[in-house]
């Protein structure tokens, strides 16, 4: 057994803790272990959720199929260089990708000048729309629903004409569509290869 050594003699012996400053002590710490364990998980949950539903918006977003109301970005319209007229309505877009082509599927009913303003800002003019050409083809056609012959068509001549491009320059395929005499209906399909 080894001897008990005491302490120094001029060191007051501490009094021993009373049971109110004991059960203090044991707030304040319990308090300070919440705050430092308890914010920053508070924090990670908020933070997890908020990304959670950043993922459900984007993933709503990009597993749309079929055309989306709404305009097309800035940056999809300067992409693809498809300069959507104002004024216009019945606006709406689609936007397909992958590792060989991108398209980006356009449509809006605009007044005459705005189509006049549309085909200048694409390098042509009224001139360059054929009757009854339809550039659009069936697999584009299928991607968006829509019909320019046949059950559920929007009547009326439509006029259609291609703007190529160089790559990697986009590509745009157009139908006009002169049901409403004093609106007519542009239908785009612009498509560029990486």
């Amino acid at each position: 057994m080894l001897p008990h050594q005491a302490g120094p003699p001029d060191e007051p012996r501490r009094p021993v803790e009373d049971r109110r400053h004991m059960i203090r002590r044991r707030a304040l710490t319990l308090l300070i272990i919440v705050l430092l364990i308890g914010i920053p998980a508070g924090y990670l949950v908020i933070s997890a959720n908020q990304s959670r539903d950043s993922g459900k918006d984007k993933e709503k977003k990009y597993s749309a199929t079929g055309l989306t109301q709404g305009w097309p970005s800035k940056v999809q319209r300067r992409l693809y260089q498809v300069p959507v007229p104002h004024p216009a309505n019945q606006v709406a877009w689609y936007e397909t990708n992958n590792w060989k082509t991108s398209r980006l599927y356009v449509q809006f009913r605009t007044t005459h000048d705005g189509l006049d303003a549309f085909l200048a800002d694409m390098g042509l003019d009224r001139h360059d729309l054929v009757k009854d050409d339809l550039p659009i083809g069936a697999r584009d056609r299928e991607v968006t629903g829509w019909k320019f012959a046949g059950p559920g068509a929007r009547s009326g001549p439509n006029y259609g004409v291609v703007r190529e491009q160089k790559n990697p320059r986009p590509t745009q395929n157009m139908v006009v569509n002169f049901g409403d005499p004093a609106y007519p209906m542009v239908y785009v399909v612009s498509r560029t290869v990486p």
